[in-house]
């Protein structure tokens, strides 16, 4: 809400927050796995690591003018990547070589490397805007254009489903391969952790490909169809529950490449469409909100499964790409979709 990446340098903003997100995660260490102190360390490290998602992305936008939609696609599968690869550690049975402590430290020196890479390595781009005022009400007046108000709304749709669908998926391939009576036990959890990893780490080329597409074919046209495909995969994947694992998987793989591939280009439009020297102001308010939303689908998805079942908690993550898909959908008919990818709506 703030604009701090727009007031001060934008680089300066994601090396400050990535180091001080550094030292706030690895004050967990000392915390002994008491909630009291840890949930409030976890609360402070959100907010420092909104100075690192947005700004990262308002730095790639500062190089591309032209192939915008496939250097953030680049990014966000970057990050698609990370989701992954946790379950990936747990499915080859490394993770017990590991304490808590040892992975809070891990990821903490991960931080501090991605601040001192983007210190020495990363210059702003040439299509870099100038740092402008503090203004704290641009965000919320933001909503009142038109164009950004329906991307923003197509934005919040696909995270209503992302992130609720990569906190499940690896549950449910579980709950579900152990109905089928394919295996129990722990090669179950084995199986469920390496499938929960493909699944979630397909998004990744997928983020590239819709890149591609969308700075050629269209931004609206290539993020209505992601979630078309994406809320048809939800619904289908919660019928297929205690199916062939071979099936089971198959179809949720599809959902994981299409539940992420739109995420970037409705960053990649926002961009286009806010005023030049709000770029940052307006994809950290798009990632504010949409990570806003995930906190409540994430929650109601393990409540309808126990009131009914998967089907129908996955049924319900399709109504948020549903809307989003409409939103692109009026998008696309605006005149200000002109602006998008290079006059390809």
């Amino acid at each position: 809400m703030s604009g701090i990446a727009d007031i001060l340098p934008t680089r300066a903003v994601f090396v400050a927050s990535a180091l001080v997100a550094a030292a706030v995660n690895g004050l967990l260490i000392g915390t002994g796995g008491d909630l009291r102190l840890a949930l409030p360390l976890r609360f402070l490290l959100g907010v420092f690591l909104a100075g690192v998602y947005p700004t990262g992305m308002k730095l790639m936008t500062g190089w591309f003018l032209q192939d915008r939609g496939l250097a953030i696609g680049i990014l966000v599968g970057a990050l698609t990547l990370g989701a992954a690869f946790p379950h990936l550690v747990a499915g080859i049975g490394l993770a017990g070589l590991f304490s808590w402590p040892r992975v809070i430290a891990a990821t903490s020196l991960g931080a501090v490397a991605s601040a001192a890479i983007v210190a020495w390595f990363v210059r702003d781009g040439p299509y870099q805007a100038l740092p402008t005022r503090l203004d704290l009400g641009w965000a919320l007046r933001s909503l009142r254009d038109p164009a950004l108000r329906l991307a923003n709304l197509g934005y919040f749709g696909h995270m209503w489903e992302l992130y609720a669908m990569w906190t499940w998926i690896p549950a449910f391939l579980l709950a579900s391969v152990q109905a089928s009576d394919a295996a129990g036990g722990e090669a179950a959890g084995r199986w469920a952790s390496l499938w929960a990893a493909a699944v979630i780490g397909a998004g990744a080329p997928g983020c590239v490909a819709a890149g591609l597409l969308a700075d050629r074919l269209g931004r609206t046209v290539i993020t209505a169809a992601a979630m078309a495909i994406s809320g048809s995969c939800a619904v289908v994947t919660g019928l297929l529950f205690g199916k062939s694992p071979a099936l089971v998987v198959a179809v949720a793989a599809a959902w994981g490449i299409s539940v992420i591939a739109d995420s970037a280009q409705f960053s990649a439009a926002i961009s286009e469409l806010a005023e030049p020297n709000r770029v940052g102001s307006a994809l950290a308010f798009q990632t504010a909100v949409g990570f806003l939303l995930t906190a409540i689908s994430i929650q109601i998805v393990p409540a309808v499964v126990r009131g009914a079942h998967w089907s129908q908690a996955f049924g319900m993550l399709a109504v948020g790409p549903a809307l989003g898909a409409i939103a692109m959908v009026r998008l696309r008919e605006r005149p200000e979709a002109v602006r998008l990818a290079g006059g390809r709506r």
